[in-house]
Parts: structure tokens; sequence; C-alpha cells
């Protein structure tokens, strides 16, 4: 049996990885066009910034580890032109085919160009992989720019503001919404903006960026520009080959992570997955969910039957030395959805303030209808990372506003409140839910 694998970051090493600890007589190979596997991208961001001193430190494994330790067969620049389901061949650009048994689709996502004239000028670049952050790496060293614009006030947007920030440039930051991160909500946009601008980044929100040229977007002085205005999954090889995708344009799975065509599957950012909340298909691009879906696919490539029970869209991130993490769904995507959204917003402390405890913002969402909680943010400098996954844990055991509110959390004065902040926000939430 020989088992392919498209793709060696995220998903396709975990797939890979999990087939072999299952079989030890299954041929494994990976192809991976770029030159790394098995690499940190969500790490790229901190190299740039100088939090991260070595990029070489973000590479969990070389290729070569994984034919001497594990026995995959690792080949990078090697891309895919064509699959043929039919003949159970992976045709390679180089002329080559390979045959095999079963295939692992893990083709990641890519940068989305914005249709802004001047995007394709020298001093623009988009910011995904390894080699985008090499080649912004090398210009800023060489050109040493002054002046900074991010286009995109999603993930990679707000990390790249803080990243160049800390390099010593002037940045702004443009987005045709005004919002962040997608989620569509008004509190938590104030929260990300008030800490967007003590820290010193010029907002240009609201509006799209009209034009790009030699040292400035629009009026804006910039010397170097990122481009992240979002991603899009790579998919044009399965959809050439007549693997289905969904409706969000992502290759559609079902339980087991298998395409319409048996023997297929598909992992992390180019597919789709099962929203837990909304009980449907879901496209959500992150490494947590890449990882857990490569090894659930390369799990049943390699004879199992193991299910995916799907995610809440659980995520964090650093904003100017804020933590900003939400999970499940906002009020607009709840209200979409169906629901009747609740919410209610509260400030308190992560620990007892006579032990120096910070400020903590919390906002929970719930189902007025049912009490059902539904999703909820958090924005503070400490505590954030343990709270917002004890509510994603809320979340997926499907906990009403009522449940939750008495929770059995700890407490001691140098570690946390007596009512922790997330349950004086849904003692609140219950007050509004009436």
């Amino acid at each position: 049996m020989h088992l392919v694998v498209i793709g060696g970051v995220a998903a396709g090493m975990s797939a890979a990885s999990r087939a072999r600890r299952l079989s030890r007589d299954l041929k494994i190979t990976v192809l991976e066009r770029s030159s790394v596997v098995s690499y940190g991208a969500c790490g790229l961001p901190f190299w740039i910034g100088g939090t991260v001193q070595d990029p070489d430190s973000l590479i969990a494994h070389p290729p070569e580890f994984f034919e001497r330790e594990r026995d995959i067969r690792v080949r990078t620049n090697t891309a895919v032109r064509e699959i043929a389901p039919a003949r159970h061949r992976v045709l390679l650009e180089s002329g080559e085919e390979l045959a095999y048994d079963r295939l692992v689709i893990a083709t990641g996502a890519r940068a989305a160009t914005p249709p802004i004239p001047g995007a394709d000028l020298p001093h623009c670049f988009q910011f995904r992989t390894w080699e985008d952050a090499h080649l912004l790496e090398a210009f800023l060293l060489e050109r040493q720019p002054r002046a900074a614009a991010v286009v995109g006030a999603g993930f990679v947007g707000l990390e790249m503001a803080e990243a160049l920030l800390a390099r010593g440039l002037r940045v702004s930051l443009f987005d045709q919404s005004n919002h962040f991160l997608g989620w569509r909500d008004e509190w938590l946009s104030a929260q990300i903006r008030d800490q967007l601008q003590r820290a010193g980044v010029a907002l240009h929100l609201g509006e799209p960026v009209r034009e790009i040229r030699e040292g400035a977007v629009d009026a804006v002085p910039a010397d170097v520009v990122v481009l992240a205005p979002g991603i899009r999954p790579n998919v044009e090889l399965t959809a050439a080959a007549g693997i289905a995708l969904g409706r969000s344009g992502a290759i559609a799975v079902n339980e087991f992570l298998e395409t319409n065509i048996s023997g297929i599957y598909a992992a992390g950012d180019c597919a789709e997955t099962h929203h837990l909340l909304l009980n449907a298909p879901a496209w959500i691009p992150l490494g947590t969910t890449a990882n857990k879906m490569g090894r659930v696919a390369g799990a049943n490539a390699a004879g199992r039957r193991e299910r995916f029970p799907g995610v809440l869209g659980t995520s964090i991130l650093r904003v100017c030395g804020a933590a900003v993490a939400v999970t499940g769904l906002s009020e607009p995507a709840a209200r979409e959805a169906g629901f009747r959204p609740v919410s209610a917003a509260i400030e308190s402390r992560t620990r007892a303030l006579y032990f120096g405890g910070e400020a903590v913002k919390v906002k929970l969402i719930a189902d007025r209808a049912s009490g059902k909680l539904l999703g909820g943010a958090l924005v503070g400098k400490e505590g954030v990372e343990g709270r917002i996954n004890v509510l994603a844990t809320a979340l997926t055991a499907g906990l009403r506003v009522e449940e939750f509110q008495f929770a059995d959390l700890c407490y001691a004065p140098p570690y946390a409140t007596v009512w922790d902040p997330l349950l004086i926000a849904a003692q609140q939430l219950l007050k509004e839910i009436g």
C-alpha cells in the first residue's frame, strides 16, 4: 500500500506521521512544493518582529529526520500538476507519475491577492509562507524602510503590524471593514482599536485601499507594504480532479475527512470541517485545526475509521502587548444562524488586586431562547489563554449560562479571584436573558 500526501506542513506531516505510527507496512511519500516541511508558520511574524532570533528554530524536523526516523520519504521542491483519481496517479510538474493507493490532500491555503492597483510593486509583500517571510526580511534589511502599511486587519495583519512596530517602523493599518478578525463585533473591535492606537498604529478603516504607489498607500507614506487581506484554500488541483468542494469553496469532507472519492482524504486549510455550534460544514483555517485534521486523515488513510468531531474556531493572538481571544459565534454570526443572541460584557481582574491582578475584559454570548452559550471573547494582558479554553470547553459540552455560572473554578489570591471573570460575565448574561 502506498500513501501519498500532498503538502508537508501542519496537516500533511501530521497525517504522514500518524499513518506511520499505525502501520509499519505502508509506503509513505510526502510531496511538498517548497523547500521546507514541518515548520511553524504561525511563528514567522515573531521572527520578523525580533522575538524569534533564528528562523530555523521554527522548523520542527528537517526532511531527513522523517526519512531516517520514521521511514517517510519527503520530497521537497516537488509540485503536483494533476491528480488522476481514475488511474490512482499523481502527476508531477516534472513529468513524473506516482501511483497511490490512498491519498491525503493537505495543500493548505494561500494569501489572497487584493485587486488594488500597484499591489504588484517590488515593495509589496504577501505574508503566508516561509519564502514570503524571507523575502520580506531581506527587503527590510537591505532597504531599511521607515514607514510601513499593512493591508488587512485579520490575524496576519494584526501580528505584522506589531512586528513592524517592533522593528521601529511607523505603521499604518488599512481595512475596508471597521471590524477585526472577521468577527464583526463592535465591542471586540473597540478593544483592539484602543490597543493599536495606544501602541502608535495609525488606523485607516472602513474604506478600501484605492491605490498603492512607490512610497505611499493612497496618501499615506509607506516604504514597505504587507498585503494581508485574507487567504484562499488551494483547491485548483482537487477541483480539476472531480473532488467536490463545499459551499465555502474549500474541499468538502465527511466526518472521516474523506472526500467524495473513496480513498482520497483532505485535511487542513484546504478543507472544510464541522462547526460544533452550527452543526454544519465550515471553513476554519487554523493551525490547531490543521494538525488535528491531519492526525485523523492519516489514521483513516492507514485503515482506521476515526471521526473528526469538529471545532469552534477557538483562537488567540497578541495585539501590541494584549492577548485577544475568541471562540464560538459572534452575535452577527449567531443571528444569521437562526439563534436569538444576547450578550453581556464586563471588566474584572485576573487575580486579587493586592497581588497585582491585571484587568481582563470578557464578553459572553448566549441564545435567549435556550440559554445555551454560543461564544465569547476576552482581552487582557494575562490569563486570557486559560479562560478562553474554559469557555471553549463549556461550548463543546453545550452548557447553558445558568449551568456555567457555577462552574467550579479555582481560587487563591496569587492566581485568581473568588469569582472568576468568566462567572461574573455569566451572571451578568443571565440578567440580560431575563
